[in-house]
């Protein structure tokens, strides 16, 4: 179920399918779910402007978006953990990194894999 965005700057050298594939287990562990309903997809951001406008300034912004109903703590334990991977895979000069896991309704969200 978990659905992650990453948008990025291109610049950026950013090995993106291992960062995935040491993501999707850690998601899976963190809220109880199976590596295989996590999806994620990457959006190159060409058009960014950061701090001062300092062109070699660089973005990675990640949202994770799970079904509602875990506790804050498990929530913030999860952000951290996914921050920390992406520290270890973006490397290259001034780099903002954030994560925001956001919760889904469970009431109204639905999925169909055909």
């Amino acid at each position: 179920m978990p659905q992650i965005s990453v948008d990025y700057s291109p610049r950026l050298g950013f090995d993106r399918r291992a960062f995935a594939a040491e993501l999707h287990p850690l998601v899976a562990a963190a809220i109880d779910t199976t590596v295989e309903s996590c999806k994620t997809r990457f959006r190159p951001v060409e058009d960014t402007f950061l701090g001062d406008g300092d062109p070699e300034r660089a973005m990675v912004y990640l949202e994770l978006k799970i079904l509602a109903g875990r506790a804050p703590e498990a929530r913030t334990a999860l952000s951290e953990a996914v921050l920390d991977l992406l520290k270890r895979h973006v490397g290259g000069g001034r780099v903002h990194l954030a994560v925001n896991v956001v919760e889904l309704d469970r009431d109204v969200y639905r999925a169909a894999a055909l």
